[in-house]
């Protein structure tokens, strides 16, 4: 591996932790990255998910303040996590390749798509919690953990946006601090990224050199992002990601042409 791949990949990895401890998509750097150093999407994908998870780990511990009192729900939210990303790489790895790079495209301005809109969503649900102090119930429950399948599932096949994903559903449908749903979706992220990572290390295409450089990076992203992510400016974070994340659309639909 040429020395400034090593420097990219590792960059991206530490910028990747942060992104995916204070907001999510952090795939959405590393992806794109990968993919323009001649990595395959599928490789750059598997490589992702086991590269990243040590990030959303220690992102996930960074937060454990938030997740105090937490246990319960998530003994119901994580099964939901683990079976979603069991599905999800079941997918990845059952479809052909050529399947996977043409709905990468659709995938990534999905993902670009919903970081545009989570500010909105965001107020809306600042907004409803003013106004609603009505205890969530059953069906919301069921909804929800549904939800937190369905994006597991997302996950485990192409990880990008699934944190937005999760904020965006357990924002509407619980009542708590966001930085507390903030807490829980490092969890439930490090669940899924944990599983896909395990299952891909053995029967996927993976590069180790590039899992150990983005490895390294997210783990100390995941640390600054859960020391220091109060403190940077979401416009910021949002707009880098949207600007990475139009770029690899493009790239792949070109790739495809």
């Amino acid at each position: 591996m040429i020395w400034w791949h090593a420097v990219l990949i590792a960059a991206a990895g530490i910028w990747a932790g942060m992104i995916n401890t204070v907001v999510g998509s952090g795939t959405l750097v590393t992806f794109p990255v990968l993919v323009a150093l001649g990595y395959p999407p599928l490789t750059a994908t598997t490589s992702n998910a086991i590269g990243l998870a040590p990030g959303t780990i220690s992102g996930a511990v960074g937060y454990r303040h938030e997740l105090r009192g937490q246990f319960r729900r998530m003994l119901t939210f994580v099964p939901a996590s683990l079976v979603g990303a069991g599905c999800g790489t079941v997918l990845l790895l059952s479809l052909p390749p050529d399947a996977f790079e043409t709905v990468v495209p659709a995938l990534v301005g999905l993902a670009v798509v919903l970081v545009i809109i989570q500010p909105r969503v965001s107020t809306w649900v600042l907004r409803r919690r003013e106004t609603s102090g009505k205890e969530q119930g059953t069906g919301s429950k069921v909804l929800l953990i549904t939800l937190i399948f369905l994006i597991g599932v997302y996950g485990g096949y192409f990880t990008a946006a699934q944190g937005v994903m999760l904020m965006a559903v357990m924002g509407m449908l619980l009542s708590e601090p966001i930085q507390r749903l903030n807490g829980i979706k490092n969890v439930l992220a490090a669940v899924v990224n944990v599983v896909a990572g395990t299952v891909y290390a053995f029967i996927a295409p993976v590069s180790w050199p590039a899992i150990a450089l983005l490895a390294s990076g997210s783990i100390v992203g995941g640390w600054l992002g859960a020391r220091v992510g109060r403190r940077l400016s979401p416009v910021a974070l949002r707009a880098v990601i949207v600007v990475v994340g139009v770029a690899a659309m493009v790239q792949m639909i070109v790739r495809q042409v």
